[in-house]
Order: C-alpha cells, then structure tokens, then sequence
C-alpha cells in the first residue's frame, strides 16, 4: 500500500544558500500573539474600576470636626495619635477612595489646611470624614 508523498519523504531537507537558518527564537516569535489593539485591555480596566464618590458632611457633622479640630490645636505640642477617615481624590477619573490613618500628630498647617503626621505624610482638612483620638474621650458628641 502506498500513501501520499512517498516519493519525498525520504529526501533530505533543503537548506538555501542565499538565507541563513533562521535561529529558534526567531522562528518561534513569528508565531506568538500579538495585541491588535495595544492598551485596550488597560482601558477596559481602567473604565471597570469603580470610585466612590464624596460624602457631603452634614453641619452636625462638621461642627464636631470643628470641635476635634480645636482640641487637637491645643494639643499638638504633645503629639498626640489621632485616626483620620479621609477622602483621596482618583488622580484618573472622578471621585476616589476613603483612607483610614492612624498616627501621631506633628503639626497643624492651617494656611495650607492640612494635618502632618510624624511619618511625613499629610491630609487635608476639606477631605475629612472622621477624627478619633484619646483626647476626644472626655466629649459626649457621638
């Protein structure tokens, strides 16, 4: 019985001599996938991931801000630890997240309108949601 290419099988293979034998990793990269539309799979990331949006404080809410915020001015000198609930704005698209940070108190800016804490790093007072500290004990506003 015969079958198709049986006169060919055995011959050997053919080598050019005008181009040389193309290395394995070239040969295999003609045949690995390629993105058609570059960054459209980041984009469609980017769109799906979800923001929140910023709660508006109520004026109960903002005058005990207020308040924390007077004691913590008293205070400031003996840095003391404070928790912070605060907005961060999406640096991509609109709205953002809330962040908690627990830290000791270094300094309040009050022309810049923001919080330092002893690790360097900073939150501004218009993005606050929540301020807890042991100095806020003593005060019956929850």
């Amino acid at each position: 019985m015969s079958f198709p290419y049986e006169d060919i099988v055995d011959l050997p293979h053919h080598v050019s001599k005008k181009h040389p034998p193309m290395s394995r990793i070239n040969r295999a990269a003609q045949f690995a996938p390629f993105a058609a539309l570059t960054g459209h799979g980041a984009a469609i990331k980017e769109t799906a991931r979800l923001t929140d949006a910023e709660t508006d404080l109520t004026n109960d809410n903002k005058e005990i801000l207020n308040l924390r915020h007077k004691i913590l001015l008293e205070h400031q000198s003996e840095q003391p630890e404070v928790t912070i609930i605060y907005f961060v704005p999406d640096e991509r698209k609109s709205g953002g997240s809330y962040k908690t940070k627990t830290g000791k108190l270094d300094k309040i800016n009050e022309c810049e309108k923001i919080y330092i804490l002893t690790d360097g790093s900073f939150i501004h007072m218009d993005h606050i949601l929540y301020m807890d500290s042991k100095l806020f004990s003593c005060l019956e506003l929850e």
